[in-house]
């Protein structure tokens, strides 16, 4: 049975995601801050391969901790889904957002995808066909951010849209890297999506963004690699 750790998985596109992944056969680490939440999250799947993980993508002992502890139930490591994210205080001005609250974004969308991928990376490597899912956003993309008739052209921020295009170029130095592997290491945007994390003003719902994450989780070896993806272009390849 393969395995998936999915960050942030106890709620959301993340937890839809877990839910599809069982329903593909897949084993799923349930990797949440509140090990309470997990918990909870495990029950509404009701299905019995799953693991609840604390992991805390922003404090690297807990990582470290996570790492041990699936590491004393497998020696491989299928998927990992970098999901866990904060859109971080509003307003995002960038002539006045905090220095703080900025790097605060950071820590968990960008440094947190970092410190989890390098501590899991050996157990992926064990895998047969490892894949690696960064999600990220449309608000990443510079190219559309440079286009006036772009729908989200005037959503321009200091720390979210900026730590999603930190991320989208970690993926491209990291499937580069490790482009004579088996590994896929794509980032994936799940697009405009109705969650708690933007009070449900989403357009797009959350099984359908889980289906997309999905997608690039289950690649089959002559899938892409180092690319972007989104939601909001039907699932196809977006601009840098």
């Amino acid at each position: 049975m393969k395995k998936a750790l999915i960050t942030g998985a106890n709620k959301g596109i993340g937890l839809e995601t877990a839910r599809q992944l069982l329903n593909a056969g897949y084993f799923v680490y349930i990797g949440c801050r509140d090990a309470a939440k997990g918990a909870e999250a495990a029950a509404l799947l009701g299905n019995t391969n799953t693991a609840v993980i604390p992991l805390d993508v922003t404090n690297i002992d807990s990582i470290i901790e996570a790492r041990e502890e699936i590491g004393r139930t497998t020696s491989q490591l299928d998927v990992l889904i970098n999901n866990a994210g904060i859109l971080g205080q509003l307003p995002q001005t960038p002539s006045a957002a905090p220095q703080a609250a900025i790097r605060e974004v950071f820590e968990t969308n960008f440094f947190g995808v970092i410190n989890v991928t390098q501590t899991f990376l050996d157990l992926l490597k064990a895998a047969e066909q490892p894949r690696i899912v960064n999600v990220t956003s449309g608000l990443a993309s510079l190219t559309l951010h440079s286009d006036p008739a772009w729908v989200y052209y005037p959503i321009k921020s200091a720390a979210y849209g900026p730590s999603k295009t930190a991320l989208n170029a970690y993926t491209l130095a990291l499937s580069y890297e490790l482009r004579d592997t088996a590994f896929k290491v794509n980032a994936v945007d799940p697009g405009y999506t109705a969650t708690d994390f933007n009070n449900h003003s989403g357009t797009g719902s959350v099984e359908g963004a889980a289906a997309l994450l999905v997608r690039f989780a289950t690649l089959e070896a002559d899938g892409p690699t180092g690319k972007y993806f989104s939601n909001d272009r039907s699932g196809e390849e977006s601009p840098w």
